[in-house]
């Protein structure tokens, strides 16, 4: 193992001390090698791959900002062939959580999910991607058929 030193602010080092004490971390260390593994996986995800995947672009909103539910609809209106649906919840007076089902190309998918979660009044936002083979053509009859029962 190598020693690092670094340096973080009060509230950070705090942060991680709550995330010791309500995971049962032994020590700083420990804890700060799992919350860096966790970053790295999720910066791995972040990276756009070639090919095609489904994904759930999860976020929350203000719906009084200004022309943004308009703004949003308009978005998946242009994008409509990568969207699968779409699920809308009141989580409050002024918030709405929506996931929208997606399935093309990810290149195109982590843009429309950059551009969603940049909106102004969008005020947390996540993408998951599944990547997905396309299925071969020829072998398309070979293969039995999905059915759900």
């Amino acid at each position: 193992m190598q020693r690092l030193t670094i340096t973080i602010d009060d509230e950070l080092k705090n942060d991680i001390d709550r995330i010791m004490a309500e995971r049962g971390y032994q020590n700083r260390s420990e804890a700060i090698r799992d919350l860096a593994r966790a970053g790295l996986t999720r910066a791995a995800e972040d990276t756009v791959e070639a090919g095609n995947c489904v994904a759930a672009l999860i976020y929350a909103y203000s719906h009084s900002t200004r022309q943004l539910p308009r703004r949003l609809a308009r978005t998946f209106h242009d994008h409509h062939v990568l969207t699968l649906g779409t699920l809308h919840l009141h989580v409050d007076v002024d918030t709405c959580l929506e996931v929208n089902l997606l399935k093309g190309a990810s290149s195109e998918i982590k843009e429309l999910a950059d551009h969603v979660i940049a909106e102004r009044g969008v005020r947390h936002g996540r993408v998951v991607t599944v990547p997905v083979d396309k299925p071969n053509a020829g072998n398309a009859k070979k293969r039995p058929r999905h059915v759900h029962r």
